[in-house]
């Protein structure tokens, strides 16, 4: 087999332009690492087709002659060839059953599967990621929202200043897009009736740092989720400050046992014996951003039986939610669908449990677009492909006809193998409940 490295085009979504591997980055492996790249043909890729002739690269229509292929989101059960080496964000390790068909069609084909999700440290921190332009685009987003709901509800707010992530060329135009809306905030202020206006982070990790990033180009007071329950004086507040509140752990859940203290080790390990409390803060939330891992064991943090009750109480000050986490019916139980960057917000309206596509009606406002870093696609890229780059040759030289044990991989790229020539590695059994379930 050839030892040709293939960069797949992506196909999944309309507007998918990412690319896991940058012409830049392809041309320092040409370079130092004597590596040979095809890129398959792409019209809507954000790095066209000459970036990639001019760094070194081959473009073809197809990928039949590469042993090794990267990608970014899952590839169709057709792509698929005997004994090559596939690296994607598969989804398959929390066993979702609309991928279980590729992992099959996979193991069918003797494939070896490496997933960006699982390549981690010893301390299981991952590596390779695209949770910081997650939160970053989401945060941009979240903002546009806001400043459509509020326009719908007579306010006029320099929020309307800013445009959905996409529609920006970069990053750096985008920061000062917002850092001068931040700078009216200071001066004109937020209307009185909206104050305090409070934005609540929950999560603390790579998406929710990004998304923070963005609110930090703003006038903000950080403050403690305990000190949130008290702003409520709204003459004796400034006009001219966004308050920040991130959630941890101990904020979101407590013991179902109220004799027990919260435990975070406890909870990792045995989250079914814990409930929300998350509710108490909602009213005096105007914009939530959801940036939390959860799974069906997690408790939901806002369910559609508390925003029923909450909307029938009269209009509440949450307007928005960017749900960059994005669990369809999960810790934010309203989000309906994973959008699309086109089509990208829908409101919820909790009296007849239905959603309206678009940012009008009675309820809340939820953004979850299920791919926000295509949204910055130049930037994530690129910051993907900084720390991918360390791993291509390794993956490349590898032997994969020898035994598991005996794989010359990087102890990370080796924990982020789930398939080795068609079989489930030992880390990566449990599938097989999954798969048995097709």
């Amino acid at each position: 087999m050839s030892n040709f490295i293939g960069i797949r085009h992506e196909d999944k979504y309309v507007m998918e332009r990412r690319a896991p591997l940058t012409p830049k980055h392809v041309e320092r492996l040409i370079k130092n690492k004597k590596l040979d790249f095809v890129v398959q043909t792409s019209e809507k890729r954000v790095f066209t087709d000459e970036e990639y002739i001019q760094a070194g690269a081959r473009i073809a229509t197809d990928l039949k002659e590469c042993s090794v292929i990267f990608g970014v989101k899952e590839m169709p059960v057709s792509f698929f060839e005997a004994d090559k080496t596939y690296i994607f964000f598969s989804h398959v390790i929390k066993g979702q059953s609309y991928n279980m068909p590729m992992l099959r069609k996979m193991m069918e084909t003797k494939c070896n599967l490496i997933d960006y999700e699982r390549v981690v440290d010893e301390q299981g921190k991952r590596l390779i990621f695209f949770g910081r332009y997650a939160g970053l685009a989401g945060m941009i987003n979240s903002l546009w929202s806001m400043g459509l709901r509020l326009k719908e509800a007579g306010y006029k707010t320099p929020f309307e200043q800013i445009r959905q992530a996409h529609q920006y060329s970069s990053l750096a135009e985008v920061r000062e897009v917002i850092s001068a809306v931040g700078q009216e905030i200071a001066e004109k202020g937020m209307p009185e009736e909206l104050r305090p206006f409070t934005v609540a982070f929950t999560g603390y990790g790579n998406v929710s740092q990004g998304a923070q990033e963005i609110i930090g180009l703003l006038p903000v007071k950080e403050i403690s989720p305990e000190k949130l329950l008290s702003l409520k004086q709204r003459s004796k507040l400034p006009d001219n400050l966004i308050y920040k509140v991130v959630f941890k752990e101990e904020h979101l859940v407590e013991p179902i046992n109220e004799n027990e203290n919260f435990d975070l080790h406890e909870y990792y390990n045995s989250p079914e014996k814990f409930k929300s409390k998350f509710e108490q803060y909602i009213p005096y939330i105007d914009m939530l951003i959801n940036c939390i891992y959860w799974d069906a064991r997690y408790p939901k943090l806002v369910t559609k039986d508390y925003l029923q009750k909450l909307f029938e109480s009269g209009t509440p000050k949450l307007r928005v939610i960017g749900d960059i986490s994005c669990d369809v019916h999960g810790s934010v139980e309203c989000t309906e669908k994973g959008t699309e960057i086109e089509d990208p917000i829908f409101v919820y309206h909790p009296d007849s449990r239905t959603h309206t596509m678009g940012h009008t009606g009675n309820g809340v406002l939820v953004m979850s677009v299920d791919i926000l870093p295509s949204e910055l696609p130049r930037d994530s890229s690129a910051g993907f492909a900084d720390v991918l780059i360390n791993y291509v040759k390794a993956i490349a030289d590898c032997d994969f006809n020898d035994d598991f044990e005996a794989l010359d991989l990087p102890r990370a790229i080796k924990s982020a193998l789930i398939l080795h020539r068609g079989e489930l590695t030992p880390q990566y059994k449990y599938l097989e409940t999954h798969l048995n379930e097709l």
